[in-house]
Formats: structure tokens, sequence, C-alpha cells
């Protein structure tokens, strides 16, 4: 047995995890998680301009090298290092890379859209019945979507799409306090609009059933459990739960507050902003519901290139 660690460098949190794995295994779920360790980082604060602030490099090195620090007092074999959105998408992204390269002594690799989407589905499917149906990843600067087969298999036409809009960035674009009002909800809805209709073929992605990852939409299984009283950890969210958290937020803001704060404390400002995405995806792909799915990307990784 074999400690390996990754390390998520994202627009909202870095995070850590440490897995126990079994090398060498044909087994569905070859690992056990021993740590999972989070930073709230805010990073996509720090894109000005399309740039990644030194600052930020400053603040993404920092936790970095905490992480790292971590990893070594629990002895891992490994320890991998991956970004998205946040650093893929800012203009000066080989820049800022090898600075924080530089400063933390070890490599970062950045993911490509595709490459997150298809990392995403392969964590999503670990213990993970999957049929036909349209893959979400709510990410905090994009959001990830796959076209998926009967047999729950990335189509190869249309195979994924990453849409540069996600709750993190939609709150630092169009929320001025902590909760969204309507009018700041319609901008966010009406921004990633322009993003769907601009995909190739948006016909690819209908579906009546999403599978989601990340922690926007588990953000939003927590609220509905919260907020309307069902199960913990729900393993679906219907959309006509979003349609009662929405209502709830218009005529009792401080009761929907209160519930975020208690359901996830961590993502409170994007809360919204995610409910706002996902709502908005399920509207224009004709879907009913999202199943929640317990594995992702980091564990994706950890399957497809680590072992």
């Amino acid at each position: 047995m074999a400690r390996y660690g990754v390390i998520d460098l994202g627009s909202n949190s870095v995070r850590l995890v440490i897995y126990e794995v079994k090398r060498h295994s044909d087994a569905a779920k070859p690992f056990r998680t021993l740590a999972d360790e989070k930073k709230m980082a805010g990073l996509a604060a720090y894109v000005v301009d399309g740039l990644f602030s030194d600052a930020g490099i400053q603040r993404a090195a920092d936790i970095l090298q905490e992480h790292l620090k971590s990893a070594r007092n629990l002895d891992c074999d490994r320890v991998d290092i991956f970004a998205t959105a946040v650093l893929r998408n800012c203009r000066n992204s080989d820049e800022a890379v090898k600075a924080i390269e530089r400063a933390i002594d070890a490599r970062v690799r950045v993911l490509t859209a595709a490459e997150e989407a298809r990392l995403g589905w392969a964590g999503a499917r670990i213990g993970q019945d999957m049929w036909s149906g349209t893959l979400i990843d709510i990410g905090g600067g994009s959001t990830e979507l796959t076209s998926l087969t009967d047999t729950g298999h990335p189509r190869t036409h249309p195979g994924g799409a990453s849409l540069p809009q996600g709750s993190v960035s939609s709150y630092a674009q169009f929320v001025s306090l902590v909760l969204p009002t309507a009018e700041e909800c319609r901008a966010i809805a009406a921004a990633l609009s322009t993003h769907l209709e601009a995909l190739a073929d948006e016909q690819g992605y209908r579906a009546e059933r999403l599978y989601g990852i990340g922690g926007s939409v588990r953000a939003i299984a927590k609220m509905q459990a919260q907020a309307l009283g069902v199960a913990s950890k729900p393993p679906v969210v219907p959309r006509a739960a979003i349609d009662r958290l929405f209502n709830l937020l218009e005529t009792d803001p401080s009761t929907f507050a209160h519930s975020a704060v208690k359901a996830c404390p961590d993502r409170v400002h994007t809360l919204v902003p995610g409910m706002v995405i996902a709502r908005t995806v399920m509207e224009t792909l004709g879907a009913d519901t999202i199943t929640v799915c317990k594995y992702g990307i980091r564990e994706g990784y950890l399957v497809e290139c680590m072992l």
C-alpha cells in the first residue's frame, strides 16, 4: 500500500486529499481516503484585468507550501498538484505557473478544459452507476458539461464543453454584497445563457437527468437538506427543490441566510450563484434532476494519472 496526495488548486479553495492506494489493482475503487484538508483561498479575486496578480501568486504558493508540508508529515510517497480554470484562463498563465513552481519547488499541472471534463467523468463513475444524461461540474471559474451515452460513457460528439463561468467568477462579476439580489441572479443567468447558446451542439447535451460533481453541487444538496427538511446528503437534487430554495431566498432571505450558514458556511457567498448556474443549465437542457456523485475530479486524477 502507498500513500498518494492530490492537491486541487481551484478558483475558490485549494484542497489536499491523501489516499491510501492499491497500485496495479483492478478494483473499482482502488483507494481509501486518509485525509482531506481544504483551505479557502479565493484565488479568482486575484485575477485583475485577466492577469493573475503577484499577490495571487504569493497566496497560492503559501497555501501550497502548507499542503505540501502536511503531505510530507503524513509520509506521502507521491504528491501531484493540478490547477483548473483560475490559472488556465488568465492571460499570464505560463508566467504565473512558473512563478508558483519556483516558490514551492514543485510542478503544477494546469489541466486543459478537455482534461478537466474527462477526469471529472472518471471520478464521477467510481462507485456510481451512470446511464444516459449529462455530467455537470460547476467549478469556481468554469462549468464543464459532458454528454453521456446509454452506457454512461462520454459521447464522441459532443464530448464535452467548458463554459467560462463558475460560481466564484459569477459572484465576483455580478454580486455586490453577500447574497445576490433578484436582479443580480438574472444577470448571472443571462451571462450563462449566452455561453450555452454559443455551444456548437446544444441539442447534444439535452437530457432529463444530470450527474453533478464539484463543491457547488454538493453545497446545493446540503442546502436542500438544511432548508427544505429532506434527508441529509440527498442523492438527488430535483429542479423543483432549487425553485423552492429561490422562493425562500426571495420571501424570507433571513431564514435562507441562516440555513446557508449551517449548511455550507465556507460557500455562503457562492451558493446562490451556483444555484443560478444549476437551474439555468437544467432549464436550458430540459433536465429534471441532478444526481449527486460522491467522487469527482481529484479521484479521477488519482485513478487516471497516478495509478
